[in-house]
């Protein structure tokens, strides 16, 4: 509202074509938006395969005739540390992934000391399986720590704030300077809160796990036991 009162107050009119300012702004506004939404869809559908894959690597131990009900106590209590550390881990700021390896490195060590218990089929399938888990876990960490391009985000943000001295002047000359000055400020106004609003859309979006947005995913739908 300062940049339309001071364009009345100092007679600052001039026209611009405001397709450029769509290409400038809208376009990458837009781009982002939907790199955010696909983030989170993909996010998605790595969460599901995630639960859906230690589910079933739980089966395979439980339907083993040969381990005992100390040794399935015992592996369900790694598949359920698993399951609380990767979720814990997507909700918090922490980028390290070592902590993490380790806890899912104890799957693959329980198979080995527990071979003679262990049909080969059944270890097999719970290689082949973990393999899916491993690739599930990557590519959330990958959401989790890598974000839309920022030189990308500076660059509409820098726009935004610029926009109101390139906008105003223009809808002054395009309604005519006897006009309400009223049209002019809810014209100015009402643009410059759709951008924002929109901006900030992204930045919800773009990070789909610390459960502040709206439409941010909630974790607790995918433990193991919900």
């Amino acid at each position: 509202m300062a940049v339309t009162f001071l364009c009345y107050e100092f007679d600052i009119v001039y026209s611009v074509d405001l397709t450029l300012l769509s290409i400038a702004i809208i376009f990458p506004l837009v781009f982002t938006i939907r790199g955010s939404f696909r983030r989170r869809e993909k996010a998605l559908e790595h969460l599901s395969e995630f639960r859906s894959t230690l589910k079933t690597v739980k089966y395979f131990f439980m339907i083993n005739p040969e381990l005992s009900d100390d040794d399935k106590n015992k592996v369900n209590a790694i598949l359920y540390n698993i399951n609380d550390k990767v979720l814990n881990h997507l909700g918090s700021h922490n980028r390290s992934m070592s902590a993490l390896d380790e806890i899912i490195d104890e799957v693959y060590n329980f198979v080995t000391n527990h071979h003679e218990s262990m049909p080969r089929r059944i270890s097999d399938r719970v290689f082949r399986f973990m393999k899916n888990l491993h690739e599930s876990i990557e590519n959330l960490h990958a959401i989790h720590i890598h974000r839309t391009p920022i030189s990308l985000k500076a660059y509409c943000k820098i726009f935004i704030y610029i926009f109101p001295f390139i906008y105003a002047p223009t809808i002054i000359s395009n309604i005519g300077e006897f006009a309400p000055a009223w049209i002019t400020y809810f014209v100015v106004v009402l643009t410059e809160f759709i951008l924002i609003s929109l901006y900030n859309i992204q930045r919800q979006l773009e990070y789909p796990f610390d459960n502040i947005g709206m439409d941010d995913i909630d974790l607790e739908n995918f433990r193991i036991e919900r």
